[in-house]
């Protein structure tokens, strides 16, 4: 007998869901020893999801901060959740970026960051590059939406308006070392696309 349609498609899509979960596809590619300190930051829309299953793995002292769109927070007990707006940025995701840049500003060698990255950083992770202010970034970014443009050619823009993407995170983050773990929604899943690149 042929199933019903629309309820197979209903359990392909929550079955497909369910198997890219942070907490399915995320702790097997921690570093092996997760015993030692770490600061934990993210941007997405996966973020909280991504802290979730972080927090249940790592085995030493973790703390942190990350942001995600409104209405998609968890709970975590040792990572700081805030929500922001997207896909046109807010004051909020300001705020965020700029307490992600003075978390990560006085590290050392022995300091590990685990960066959690998932579509949707890129306006949630929105610090304006200096003699740009947010208003001109939502401005731009609004002009983005429209344009047609697709994702890697509106998020090369975002980037270079950007005091935090493009590298920019982990050039803050030096001398320690950092991992970032990205849950792509980019065609290619090229590195630099996602979220605008914050660490590559």
């Amino acid at each position: 007998m042929i199933r019903d349609p629309e309820s197979l498609l209903r359990e392909l899509f929550t079955a497909a869901i369910d198997a890219a979960h942070p907490r399915q596809v995320l702790v097997d590619h921690l570093p092996a020893d997760r015993s030692g300190r770490a600061i934990v930051i993210g941007a997405g829309k996966a973020a909280a999801a991504m802290a979730e299953a972080i927090e249940a793995a790592w085995e030493g002292e973790i703390s942190g901060l990350v942001v995600t769109r409104y209405g998609h927070g968890d709970d975590c007990r040792k990572i700081e959740v805030v929500e922001a707006a997207h896909p046109v940025p807010d004051d909020a995701g300001e705020r965020v970026a700029r307490r992600v840049l003075e978390m990560v500003s006085n590290l050392d060698e022995s300091d590990r960051v685990i960066f959690l990255l998932s579509g949707g950083g890129s306006s949630l992770l929105a610090l304006p590059a200096e003699g740009i202010s947010l208003a001109d970034k939502q401005a731009i970014n609004k002009a983005l939406l429209r344009s047609g443009a697709h994702i890697g050619e509106m998020n090369c823009v975002r980037k270079h308006l950007s005091a935090i993407k493009g590298g920019r995170l982990a050039k803050a983050c030096w001398p320690a070392s950092v991992y970032t773990y990205a849950i792509s929604d980019v065609p290619g899943d090229e590195a630099t696309v996602i979220a605008s690149g914050p660490t590559v």
